[in-house]
């Protein structure tokens, strides 16, 4: 998606309705600084507004994407072409949050392994020995919720048995028995306790 494409097409759309930036702005109870910023290409509406704007401006959804209008040939392949396109950005996007897991992981534990090994060899007095007790597992405990927290928003997890996949509640992630990221978890759709293995995209 090119982000400049659309700001232009958008800017065209309401050129042509005849609305200013702020009179469409009120029309989707959102700022005029909202709507010049998606016409410059610094931004996109964001996917809550999409359709109410596609509506007002009487333009697709997919030619919204495409930053332009299509005729009835060029629309199942311009609509085919943007989902792979948006699947692979999906793809890529959680690919990266998940590399983020294993930096951030890493470091707390590393973090309290040394924490840990400096209140056990280093002579001092007991409460610095507590007190760095109590700030390494803070940083473990810390680091692994936040861990487990963009896995759990990264990407889906399949089910073995059906094969739905799904993005399961935080809970269930941090309770559950695992080998990696793949974990033991109960799926919404066939309701089967299995192993879940984790997938990047929702296809």
């Amino acid at each position: 998606m090119n982000n400049e494409k659309i700001g232009k097409f958008i800017a065209e759309c309401r050129k042509e309705k005849c609305f200013t930036q702020f009179q469409l702005a009120e029309m989707l109870n959102i700022t005029d600084r909202a709507v010049s910023k998606w016409e410059t290409g610094r931004s996109m509406p964001d996917v809550s507004i999409m359709l109410e704007l596609c509506k007002v401006l009487n333009i697709s959804v997919n030619e919204l994407l495409n930053g332009e209008r299509l005729n009835m040939n060029e629309y199942n392949e311009k609509a085919e072409k943007l989902l792979i396109e948006m699947a692979r950005k999906e793809e890529k996007n959680n690919k990266k949050m998940m590399m983020y897991e294993i930096v951030i992981g890493s470091i707390s534990t590393v973090s309290f392994v040394m924490l840990i090994m400096a209140a056990a060899l280093i002579n001092m007095e007991i409460y610095f020995k507590v007190a760095l007790f109590v700030i390494a597992f803070v940083i473990l405990i810390s680091g692994v919720v936040f861990a487990l927290k963009i896995e759990t928003e990264a990407g889906y997890y399949e089910c073995k048995n059906c094969h739905h996949r799904y993005v399961p509640k935080f809970k269930s992630v941090f309770f559950a028995m695992h080998i990696g990221t793949t974990r033991y978890l109960k799926c919404p759709k066939c309701h089967k306790k299995t192993w879940n293995k984790k997938v990047m995209t929702k296809e």
